[in-house]
C-alpha cells in the first residue's frame, strides 16, 4: 500500500523531562492505528508532531506532496455563539480549494453525514451538547476531504450511543487515521493496527497488526520473553563478575574484548531491568468501606423528576444493598447525573422517596471536578496537612502518598490547573480514598485516565464491599464491573437489565421498524393484474411502492430527529416530533395493509 506518512527516529523532550526518544511508525492508506500508552508518555504531543503542529526534537518525517492531513484535538472549544456551519467553513478557510467542491456545500455533506438536519446546522454551538459538539470538530476535519486524519480521544464527551456512532462511522471512512483512545472497546472496534508508546519496549514503541485483542496477546508474550531476558543477562552478569574477580593470574589471559562483552551486558541488563520496572508503575487504587453490616443502604421508591419541563424518569424504584454494582445506561441528557444527585440528596424529587440508612456514607465522583480548587498546590489537593496524610487511621508524607498515584516529588507544589485530564482524575479517585464509603456514585471516572490505571480501577471497584452506581462511557469497565444495569430511555422511563448484551438487544428492537415495516418492499416481478381492480385502483396499486417508499423516508427523519438530543430542550417541538412520528408509522402500517387488500382484490 502507497505510504501516507513515514516516520523515523523521533525524540521529543520537555526541559523537566524526556517524553519519547527514537519513534518510527509508518502510515498507510486505509490504516485505522490506534495509539495508546500510559499518562506522560507523550502521545498528544506524538501526534501534533505527526500532523505537522509541532516540532520533534530529533528525527524526520515524510509526507508525499499533495497529502492531505487534518489534526482533530480534545478539545472542542469553538466560538459558542457561532453555528456548526460557520464553524467548518471557517475550518476549510485555508485550504486549496481550487480543485475541489464548493466549500459550503462540502460543509453541509459533512455535517448531515454526522447527523446534523438543515436547522441543527445553523443553532449557535454553544446549546450543543458535548456529543454533538465533537461532532462539530470531527465534521470540521472531514468537510477538508483529509488523506490522513488525525484524531486525539474522540469518544471524549460521547454517550455510549454517541461512541457507538463514531465507530461505525470510522469503519466506513474512506481516509486513513491515527487516533488516541483508552476506550479498549473502541480499540477492539475500529483499530486495525495497535502502537504502544511506553518506556517499557526498547525503542520506546511496540506495534502489533490486528485488534486489542490480538495486541494484548502479543504484549503478553513480548513482556513474558523480556522477563525471561532479564534473568538471563542476570546470570550471565554473574558468571562475568565472578570471572572478572578472579585476580592478576586469570586477568593475564583474559581477552580484552571479553572485558567489553561484560560492560556491554551490564548495560543491556540496566536497560532491560528499568523496562520491566517501568510495566510495574500503575497506579494504586483502593477504596475503603465502612464494614457496616446494614443490608438496605439506599432505597428510591416511587421516585419521579423532571428538569427544564422534560421527564426524566417516573415511578422509579431501586434499593441499593451491599456488593451491589449497578451500571447506568442512556443518552446524555436522559437523567443519569440527576439521579446520582437525588441519591446525595442534593436534588430533592418531584415525587416519591429516598429512604438512607442511618449515618450513611455516600462518597462521589463528579465528572465536573468541580470539587477541585485550580489554584491549590498538588499536596493540598491529595488531601496533605502540614504535609502528612491520614490514610486509615495512618499517617503518610504526601510525597509517599503522591507517589502512589503517579506523582513524583517535585510536582508537590504545581497547582492544579497545570495538571493533565489524567493527573487530576487521579487526584480525584485519591480524594475518594481518604474517606470511607457505604455508597459510591462514580460519573465518567473514566475520563482521561490511561488503560493501566483503568485495570488498577476496575479490580479496585470488583473489591469494595458497599453498593457501587456507575455512570460510564467505558463499555469494558461498565460490562466487567456491573451486576446489573438500568437504562434511561429518555422518555421518561427507566428499565432494569442483566447485562449490557440484554439492552442492546431490547435496543435494536425498539430503532428497528415494527415488523409490518419489515416486510418486502416489492416482489421481484409483479403479480398478473386481473380487471378486477377499477381504474382508480390499479393506478393506486401502480404508485403504491414509492408511496411506500415515501412514508418509510418520513419515518426515518423523524425517529433521526426524536433521538437528537437538542430536542429535550424544546419541549414544543419534542411533542410535535412525537406525535408526528406516531403519525408516520401508522401511515405506513396502512400503506402495507392497503396494498395487500388491493393485491388479494386482484387475485
Amino acid at each position: 500500500m502507497p505510504a501516507l506518512l513515514t516516520a523515523r527516529h523521533l525524540e521529543k523532550a520537555f526541559p523537566a523531562r524526556p517524553l519519547f526518544a527514537d519513534v518510527t511508525i509508518h502510515v498507510e492508506v486505509g490504516d485505522r492505528i490506534g495509539l495508546i500508552g500510559p499518562n506522560g508518555a507523550g502521545k498528544s504531543t506524538l501526534l501534533k508532531v505527526l500532523a505537522g503542529l509541532d516540532d520533534a526534537d530529533a528525527g524526520e518525517i515524510l509526507v508525499p506532496r499533495g497529502t492531505r492531513t487534518v489534526y482533530v484535538g480534545q478539545m472542542d472549544d469553538h466560538p459558542m455563539e457561532a453555528s456548526p456551519i460557520e464553524i467548518v467553513g471557517a475550518a476549510m478557510a485555508n485550504d486549496d480549494a481550487s480543485d475541489r467542491t464548493d466549500p459550503e456545500h462540502r460543509a453541509r455533506i459533512a455535517l448531515s453525514k454526522l447527523g446534523f438536519t438543515d436547522a441543527m446546522q445553523e443553532t449557535t454551538f454553544g446549546v450543543l451538547s458535548g456529543g454533538w459538539r465533537k461532532r462539530v470538530s470531527l465534521a470540521s476535519g472531514i468537510a477538508r476531504e483529509p488523506d490522513l486524519l488525525f484524531l486525539d480521544e474522540p469518544t471524549n464527551h460521547l454517550d455510549l450511543e454517541g461512541v457507538e456512532w463514531l465507530e461505525q462511522w470510522m469503519r466506513r471512512a474512506e481516509c486513513a487515521m491515527v487516533f488516541i483512545t483508552h476506550d479498549r472497546t473502541f480499540l477492539e472496534e475500529t483499530a486495525k493496527r495497535i502502537v504502544e508508546l511506553s518506556a517499557v519496549y526498547p525503542g520506546g514503541t511496540f506495534k502489533v497488526e490486528g485488534n486489542y485483542t490480538e495486541f494484548l496477546r502479543r504484549k503478553e508474550e513480548f513482556l513474558d520473553a523480556q522477563a525471561a531476558e532479564q534473568s538471563a543477562l542476570a546470570n550471565k552478569v554473574r558468571r562475568d563478575t565472578a570471572w572478572l574477580r578472579q585476580g592478576i593470574k586469570a586477568r593475564a589471559t583474559r581477552r580484552k574484548n571479553t572485558v567489553e562483552d561484560t560492560k556491554d551486558r551490564k548495560a543491556d541488563l540496566k536497560a532491560t531491568t528499568a523496562r520491566n520496572e517501568a510495566k510495574d508503575k500503575t497506579t494504586q487504587i483502593d477504596f475503603e468501606a465502612t464494614e457496616r453490616k446494614t443490608k438496605r443502604l439506599l432505597a428510591l421508591h416511587s421516585v419521579a423528576k423532571a428538569m427544564g419541563g422534560k421527564p426524566l424518569f417516573n415511578n422509579f424504584d431501586l434499593i441499593l444493598t451491599p456488593g451491589q454494582r449497578v451500571g447506568l445506561l442512556g443518552p446524555n441528557g436522559s437523567g443519569k447525573t440527576t439521579l446520582l444527585r437525588l441519591m446525595t440528596g442534593a436534588l430533592e424529587p418531584d415525587a416519591g422517596t429516598v429512604k438512607r440508612a442511618v449515618d450513611l456514607r455516600v462518597v462521589t465522583f463528579s465528572q465536573h471536578r468541580g470539587t477541585l480548587d485550580p489554584n491549590d498546590q498538588l499536596s493540598a489537593a491529595l488531601g496533605a496537612k502540614d504535609d502528612m496524610v491520614d490514610y486509615r487511621g495512618k499517617m503518610i508524607h504526601v510525597a509517599g502518598w503522591a507517589k502512589r498515584f503517579l506523582f513524583e516529588p517535585d510536582q508537590l507544589s504545581t497547582k492544579v490547573k497545570l495538571l493533565s485530564g489524567g493527573e487530576q482524575a487521579r487526584v480525584l479517585i485519591a480524594n475518594l480514598m481518604l474517606q470511607p464509603a457505604d455508597v459510591l456514585l462514580l460519573d465518567e471516572p473514566t475520563n482521561d485516565l490511561d488503560i493501566p490505571s483503568l485495570e488498577v480501577l476496575e479490580d479496585a471497584l470488583l473489591e469494595f464491599p458497599g453498593a457501587l452506581v456507575l455512570v460510564t462511557h467505558d463499555r469494558f469497565l461498565l460490562d466487567r464491573v456491573s451486576t446489573e444495569f438500568v437504562a434511561f430511555l429518555g422518555d421518561g422511563s427507566a428499565k432494569p437489565f442483566a447485562s449490557m448484551e440484554q439492552w442492546r438487544a431490547a435496543k435494536r428492537q425498539v430503532d428497528a421498524p415494527s415488523e409490518t415495516v419489515t416486510k418486502p418492499k416489492v416482489a421481484a416481478k409483479p403479480k398478473q393484474r386481473t380487471k378486477k381492480l377499477s381504474y382508480n385502483e390499479q393506478r393506486e396499486f401502480d404508485g403504491m411502492e414509492e408511496a411506500i417508499l415515501v412514508a418509510e423516508e418520513n419515518v426515518e427523519a423523524l425517529q433521526a430527529e426524536s433521538n437528537d438530543p437538542n430536542l429535550a430542550n424544546n419541549h414544543d417541538r419534542m411533542t410535535t416530533v412525537w406525535a408526528d412520528l406516531a403519525a408516520a408509522q401508522s401511515e405506513v402500517e396502512r400503506l402495507y395493509a392497503r396494498w395487500s387488500e388491493l393485491e388479494g382484490k386482484q387475485g
